[in-house]
């Protein structure tokens, strides 16, 4: 199983990046995914997710209307458009991947995905 996070990198306040996430390994469309983030010195924070058909999208309250999760089946592969980018969005951000029989799709819990990818690094300068 891997997921295989991609897309950070150093942006200005007001900037966009989009991040990608592929994964290999285990049946795609039968999870939900997610996205969190870590900042130094925090824990993991929910940032969003989505169901296996792309249909359902949650978004924690700082980034909903900033940022826009979807997901490609055929590519087994999901995305996070960040746009309009805060210093407060600093973060490593991973994506995790969530049977949709044992967990409620949406979860904010980090303990209920099963599946991690390694992180990448997200900086907005001020």
């Amino acid at each position: 199983v891997q997921l295989q996070a991609s897309g950070g990198g150093l942006v200005q306040a007001g900037g966009s990046l989009e991040l990608s996430c592929t994964a290999s390994g285990f049946s795609f469309r039968t999870y939900s995914l997610a996205w969190f983030r870590q900042a130094p010195g925090k824990e993991r924070e929910f940032v969003a997710a989505i169901d296996w058909a792309g249909d359902m999208t949650f978004y924690e309250d700082s980034v909903q209307g900033r940022f826009t999760m979807s997901r490609d089946n055929a590519k087994n592969a999901v995305y996070l458009q960040m746009n309009s980018l805060e210093p407060e969005d600093t973060a490593i951000y991973y994506c995790a991947a969530a049977s949709t029989a044992t967990t409620i799709v949406g979860s904010w819990k980090p303990h209920e995905y099963s599946y991690w990818g390694q992180g990448t690094q997200v900086t907005v300068s001020s």
